[in-house]
């Protein structure tokens, strides 16, 4: 159980209370007894140790200004997949067993970048084969873009499992 409780995921705020990362029970422990945040709301639970019992925190804030620079997305085969929602691109059927496919080959000078990449079905993938969509009369779903990355949507995969941490991210109405 102190395992479970010690990993359990804190939301870190800046100082002006804008989201800045998530971190486990642990490190927020460690960041609130070395004088570096505060508490801003306890979540249920007790980490004790042989002289103590800390009270859990589900978000703290630190006690002084952080500059980051902002995120980008990472080129992976799990971004791709996750900005086309594990569906098919061309038979839009949702799978978890997905392909990486290059809408326009990479033999034929098409690049690996993410308006060139979208997720295929194995089916989908070996009928289009080294053609463009075109040529194998196949349809996109959508165009291939960049996703828009910013730490809210980073973090926000965190909101339906904590939603006492929604007040601090934009858009809170959802």
């Amino acid at each position: 159980m102190l395992v479970t409780l010690a990993n359990t995921n804190v939301l870190v705020l800046n100082q002006n209370y804008e989201p800045l990362n998530v971190c486990n029970a642990r490190r927020a422990l460690v960041l609130v007894g070395g004088g570096k945040a505060e508490v801003v709301e306890e979540a249920d639970g007790v980490l004790r140790t042989v002289v103590r019992a800390f009270r859990i925190p589900s978000i703290i804030r630190m006690r002084y200004f952080i500059r980051r620079p902002r995120p980008l997305a990472r080129l992976s085969r799990r971004e791709i997949f996750a900005r086309d929602r594990f569906v098919c691109q061309y038979c839009h059927e949702r799978s978890n067993e997905l392909t990486l496919d290059h809408v326009v080959p990479r033999r034929r000078g098409g690049e690996h970048t993410w308006e060139n990449l979208v997720s295929a079905c194995h089916a989908c993938n070996h009928r289009k084969a080294g053609r463009t969509p075109s040529e194998a009369r196949m349809r996109l779903r959508r165009r291939p873009v960049r996703p828009a990355a910013s730490l809210y949507s980073l973090l926000s995969v965190h909101l339906e499992k904590r939603p006492n941490w929604r007040p601090f991210f934009p858009g809170n109405d959802r």
